[in-house]
């Protein structure tokens, strides 16, 4: 049986208070999850300070950055090492399949910490002569310096990837991160901490904690007020909660949060194009990835053929299957959430819809049955204020209604509180560009989903989160811009 300490500074702690980590797949038990003590919280917050810009700043955040970024390089390298682990260690905390762990994060994530190195390497410093209203002459010019602690508060839904977008650019801009894994997904974590561990990546500059959010390593991490910005990826509550934590000292955050994201399908689309893209962007990861398609909005035109193909798509997915190469599902994360999704699958019929896919748990007779599945899903007939509509489920769900012209699709995708992503389906390139800019959501696709550059900017809107991340945005977020100005003295001045 596994143990998951928690990495403070350099050293490996564990606690009496602990937790079980399950499988999602068959309801095995992985492993006990130390759970990290407020105590252990403010050291790694203490001993990051000091290496990042404190005393021992000489280790890390005062490094010279081409120093910095050959450790990362070589610490990349490390992590291709371990990346079969890593792989392992995710299908078994999220239950997806070999092919897509090892596909989309695996050696993803260290490419990652090597392109968000080699971009650091490009960011310029500005500078400009003046002159002032008193006659004196001057110049200035920018630096970018380390904030200090930053808390890197990741999900469950891609564990491995999501924690390289946070660590990369913190480490690489000489701060010290603090990961903080979701208490669903702590594996992948430990091994990331094993990595820098070996590595030439000093004591201090990470550390890892493991637990919960309220009353816990979470919300001790986010109310520590000497943790200088926070990092969060996740559900819109728990990025309310922790806005309301950094206003206390006025500490930065960047929150990437959830979306109700809508896809548009006009009567000119390519239905094959659609169908294929419509599958990832509803089911890919069991619809756990917050630029997943909930809604379609299809022209009335196309509307029974889209139904009826994606239909057909969802009845033919294969469930349950760690070893198929190709497109499939896993379970959800865990029980609690799929009694969630299922709550709200279950509002359709109260409300009037029907379901032509899904809509239940599947059964396996086997011990998959004690897993955390659940059918993909299709409804249609629910009316736009019904639950299925406004909530987001985070699964495999996907409402389908009709639409006549193109401002009633807009307005139609408009209303959300969300405003994460969209899909735009159509050949006709006017009308791509002239939709996109008028949908309220950070990242809009035309006839794609997730062919994303993970350096490209992302952002939402409303309930979808604050701030800019990706590339040289998570860079400048993990630095803090200092102006030097210098007054020029004439010759006989």
């Amino acid at each position: 049986m596994k143990e998951l300490k928690n990495y403070i500074a350099g050293r490996w702690v564990g606690t009496e208070r602990r937790f079980e980590k399950r499988s999602p797949f068959d309801g095995t038990l992985l492993a006990t999850v130390h759970e990290a003590t407020k105590e252990m919280v403010d050291e790694a917050v203490a001993i990051g300070s000091e290496v990042s810009v404190g005393s021992r700043s000489g280790q890390w955040g005062a490094l010279p950055m081409k120093q910095r970024v050959a450790i990362i390089h070589d610490f990349a390298d490390r992590i291709l090492a371990r990346v079969d682990d890593l792989v392992e260690a995710d299908v078994a905390d999220t239950g997806r399949s070999y092919w897509q762990a090892s596909t989309f994060d695996g050696a993803r994530a260290a490419r990652l910490f090597r392109a968000y190195a080699d971009t650091a390497l490009t960011l310029e410093n500005r500078s400009m002569q003046f002159s002032g209203e008193l006659g004196f002459e001057g110049m200035w010019y920018t630096l970018r310096r380390p904030k200090g602690v930053i808390a890197c508060i990741c999900p469950w839904n891609v564990p491995l990837l999501m924690a390289s977008m946070k660590v990369a650019p913190a480490l690489i801009m000489g701060n010290a991160a603090i990961l903080k894994p979701s208490e669903e997904t702590p594996s992948s974590a430990t091994i990331l901490a094993e990595v820098i561990d070996a590595s030439d990546i000093p004591d201090g500059a990470f550390s890892l904690i493991h637990g919960f959010g309220h009353n816990s390593a979470g919300g001790y991490l986010s109310e520590n007020p000497n943790v200088d910005a926070i990092t969060f990826t996740g559900e819109s509550g728990t990025g309310t909660a922790i806005m309301k934590s950094a206003a206390n000292g006025l500490r930065e955050v960047s929150l990437e949060l959830g979306g109700k994201n809508a896809a548009l399908v006009f009567e000119d689309a390519v239905m094959d194009r659609v169908a294929e893209g419509m599958t990832r962007s509803a089911f890919f990861n069991c619809g756990q990835i917050c630029f997943c398609t909930e809604r379609a909005y299809v022209h009335r035109t196309r509307f029974d053929e889209f139904v009826d193909r994606m239909a057909d798509i969802a009845n033919a997915i294969v469930i349950g299957d760690k070893s198929h190469n190709g497109f499939s599902i896993g379970p959800l994360v865990s029980h609690s959430h799929r009694d969630k999704v299922k709550a709200l699958l279950d509002t359709v019929p109260e409300n009037g819809g029907s379901f032509v896919a899904g809509g239940g748990i599947p059964e396996f007779e086997d011990d998959r049955d004690n897993g955390a599945f659940i059918q993909p899903s299709i409804a249609v007939g629910s009316p736009e204020n019904a639950p299925f509509v406004k909530q987001e489920a985070f699964g495999p769900v996907l409402h389908v209604a009709p639409f006549d012209e193109e401002e009633e699709a807009i307005t139609l995708a408009n209303d959300t509180s969300y405003g994460l992503a969209t899909c735009i389906w159509t050949e006709n390139v006017n009308r791509a560009h002239r939709v996109a800019p008028r949908i309220r959501a950070g990242h809009a696709w035309i006839n794609s989903w997730q062919i994303r550059d993970l350096l490209s900017p992302l952002t939402g809107a409303g309930a979808s989160g604050v701030g800019e991340q990706g590339g040289r945005h998570s860079l400048e977020f993990s630095s803090l811009p200092q102006t030097v100005t210098m007054r020029v003295f004439g010759e006989h001045q």
